[in-house]
C-alpha cells in the first residue's frame, strides 16, 4: 500500500493519496489546492478511481468537484447525515474567509453502512461510522495493512472539535472507544491534521481519553 500525505490549504489538512502496485488509486479528503493535487496524481501516473470524503467540512472537500471533473472519478462519502454541510459549502467558504469560492454539491454516493467495503485495485477499505465531529463523519480502514484514515476524530494527543453545528462530544468519545480503540494497537491512524499516530500510542498518552 502506497500513501502520499499532502497537506493542503491554510488549514494544513492531510489529503491522503493511496494506491496499489498497479497504480489503482483513491484520494481521501481533498480539501483544496486542486491543481497541486492533480499535478501530483499525474506525476505518479496513477489511475484515480475514487474520491473519498470523511465529512462535509470545507477543508476536507473543497477540491473534490475539480478532481471529479478532471479525472472523471466519482465522489463517495460521507454519511448522508452530513448533507447540510455539503449544501452549506458557500456559507462555509464565506465564514472562514478562504481565498476560493465553494459551490454546494452532493456526493455521487453516500456511505451510510457500517462495514461497507470499497475496492481500489488490491486495496480494501472498510467504512467506519464515526459521528461526533459531524453527524455523518466516517473513516476508512485498510484492515490487512493496519492503516485507518479517520478525518477529524482522533489526533495525536487530541480529539476532534465538537463545537460546530451537529457536533457532540460524548458521541465523538463513543466513536473513538467503540470503533477505533478496538483495533489492533499497531494500527496507524492518519488524522485529518497533524502527525500520524497509532491506536496503542493514543491509549497510553491521549489526555482526552
Amino acid at each position: 500500500m502506497n500513501i502520499d500525505i499532502i497537506p493542503v490549504t491554510a488549514f494544513q489538512q492531510n489529503c491522503s493519496l493511496i494506491w496499489d502496485d498497479e497504480k489503482n488509486a483513491a484520494i481521501i479528503d481533498p480539501g483544496g489546492e486542486a491543481e497541486k493535487l492533480i499535478r501530483r496524481i499525474e506525476e505518479l501516473g496513477l489511475n484515480l478511481q475514487r474520491i473519498l470524503l470523511t465529512h462535509g467540512h470545507l477543508d476536507h472537500v473543497g477540491a473534490a468537484p475539480k478532481l471529479k471533473a478532471h479525472f472523471k472519478a466519482e465522489i463517495w462519502g460521507s454519511n448522508s447525515a452530513d448533507d447540510y454541510w455539503f449544501q452549506g459549502l458557500p456559507q462555509q467558504s464565506e465564514k472562514f474567509g478562504l481565498l476560493f469560492e465553494a459551490s454546494a454539491f452532493t456526493p455521487d454516493r453516500w456511505l451510510n453502512e457500517e462495514g461497507e467495503m470499497i475496492a481500489i485495485g488490491d486495496l480494501r477499505l472498510e467504512v467506519l461510522q464515526l459521528p461526533g465531529h459531524t453527524p455523518g463523519h466516517i473513516g476508512f480502514l485498510e484492515r490487512s495493512k493496519k492503516v485507518a484514515f479517520t478525518g477529524d476524530v482522533l489526533f495525536q494527543n487530541s480529539i476532534g472539535r465538537t463545537d460546530f453545528p451537529g457536533g457532540d462530544h460524548q458521541t465523538l468519545l463513543r466513536s473513538i472507544r467503540e470503533k477505533l480503540y478496538v483495533l489492533d494497537d499497531e494500527t496507524i491512524i492518519v488524522a485529518g491534521h497533524g502527525a500520524y499516530t497509532t491506536i496503542g500510542r493514543e491509549k497510553q498518552h491521549n489526555p482526552f481519553l
